[in-house]
């Protein structure tokens, strides 16, 4: 009854917002503010949620923007079906999130894809190298729940969940940041020569020289990222990676280089835009752009392992019941599906 009542007003909720509501353009007479020394105010609470998927669907072919009915309907369907996994998710899973947690948000821009160039919206074609690594890691995973460690090891080899299972990375943090399942919230803090970045998730924080000193060139998990102003856009290059991220799965290399643009595009709206290039993974550079809202709400601690002593007890279960992290065949064919 409660799940009915609160699809109910889910529905009517998302019939009277505005789907397109980070798509609209600034006032005629708005200007970007200022802080005291003049540079472009970026400061603030900035909620990156998106309905809008990464890639445009195939079927929408050279279709790159939404009509105002299209996109409305667009977001009310994505959380509809955002709603209706509660069915597929109970409350007493074990070990997992059900809905309650999730936040996908209920708005979708008027484009069919958060991806803007390559202009067909999708992502470029992954070298052979790459597509054989991500092949490898399906096989060495194939049967195993999400967070569980390949048979050998939680150092190196840190299974299906990637970097963030040690809460070592955010999955959606970056850079470069991705809407994501929840805590797509960031902040930024500025000084006449520095900008910060601190991400809601796993609490990564970017410390972004604006002086022009050169890269240390010391790899670090998040790179190493230094900024300038063009215009009123703070343009930020990020490069030397420790290894791969969270970002698309941990496809990634050391070879990953990021430009970021952070631009006051409305009252309240920050258009992050970010421009990714790995030789060593995909056939080209391409860029995605994700329209940011002012948030009156502040960050949270994200305190992840911190005080998890269930986590002892999976590792040791583990351990001694190697077959309590493999899935049953029908278990593993609703992940098939998922993915």
């Amino acid at each position: 009854m409660f799940r009915l009542m609160f699809r109910m007003l889910l529905t009517i909720v998302v019939a009277l917002a505005p789907a397109v509501g980070l798509a609209q353009s600034s006032p005629e007479d708005w200007t970007a503010p200022r802080t005291a020394s003049g540079a472009p105010d970026l400061q603030g609470v900035w909620d990156f949620r998106s309905l809008t998927p990464m890639e445009r669907p195939v079927e929408l072919g050279e279709k790159a923007v939404l009509t105002r009915e299209e996109a409305q309907e667009f977001a009310a369907s994505r959380t509809a079906a955002n709603a209706a996994l509660d069915e597929e998710t109970p409350y007493d899973t074990v070990g997992n999130y059900n809905q309650f947690w999730m936040d996908h948000g209920t708005q979708a821009t008027n484009r069919t894809s958060l991806v803007v160039h390559p202009l067909n919206g999708r992502i470029p074609a992954l070298t052979p190298e790459a597509a054989a690594r991500r092949a490898a890691g399906s096989e060495a995973g194939r049967g195993l729940r999400r967070h569980t460690p390949t048979p050998g090891g939680f150092v190196e080899d840190l299974g299906p969940g990637g970097l963030q299972v040690r809460c070592l990375v955010g999955f959606n943090s970056g850079p470069p940041m991705t809407p994501s399942a929840y805590n797509n919230n960031m902040q930024v803090f500025q000084t006449d020569d520095h900008v910060v970045v601190l991400n809601e998730m796993v609490h990564d924080v970017r410390v972004i020289p604006l002086d022009g000193r050169p890269n240390h060139g010391i790899p670090q998990w998040a790179g190493e990222s230094r900024g300038r102003w063009e215009g009123d856009t703070l343009v930020v290059e990020t490069r030397n990676f420790l290894r791969e991220t969270a970002f698309q799965g941990g496809l990634t290399t050391p070879q990953l280089t990021l430009v970021e643009r952070f631009t006051r595009s409305a009252p309240d709206v920050l258009t992050y835009e970010a421009t990714v290039t790995d030789p060593d993974v995909w056939t080209s550079a391409w860029t995605y752009s994700v329209p940011m809202a002012r948030s009156d709400h502040p960050l949270y601690e994200y305190a992840c392992h911190e005080g998890n002593y269930g986590l002892y007890n999976i590792l040791a279960g583990a351990q001694t019941n190697p077959e309590a992290n493999v899935m049953t065949a029908e278990e593993a064919a609703e992940e098939a599906q998922r993915r």
